[in-house]
């Protein structure tokens, strides 16, 4: 009965180790400047998502809502989430946001995503 609560701590333990071992220590701080949007598809995806998703997503990264700059997510994922919202996250829909809006976006978050992992 004794070795019930060390086991309980020393597994807490664990777990808090490894959470803090795979958080990044630079996560706010730019690692490779300033992402500039290549194609048009980005630059108008970039514009939409300065005015759609930046104010809880600042730069993709936390904020008000988590970071989506630094997650593995097929486009149609994004696609989805944007709209259906989840959570505190709005929808928005297809008269907020046309398909080809929300294609511009999901391109943008997609380079996004990628420029922030070959930059680190």
């Amino acid at each position: 009965m004794s070795r019930s609560p060390h086991l309980a701590a020393s597994l807490l333990a664990g777990i808090l180790l490894l959470t803090v071992g795979c958080m990044s220590q630079r996560r706010g701080e730019p690692i490779a400047g300033e992402f500039i949007p290549s194609s048009t598809e980005e630059r108008s995806g970039r514009e939409l998502f300065m005015q759609l998703c930046h104010q809880c997503h600042p730069g993709g990264m936390a904020g008000l809502g988590p970071a989506i700059n630094n997650k593995p997510l097929p486009q149609w994922l994004v696609k989805t989430q944007v709209r259906q919202g989840l959570g505190a996250m709005p929808s928005f829909d297809e008269a907020e946001l046309p398909d080809a809006d929300l294609d511009a976006l999901a391109e943008y978050v997609s380079a996004l995503r990628s420029e922030r992992a070959d930059g680190q």
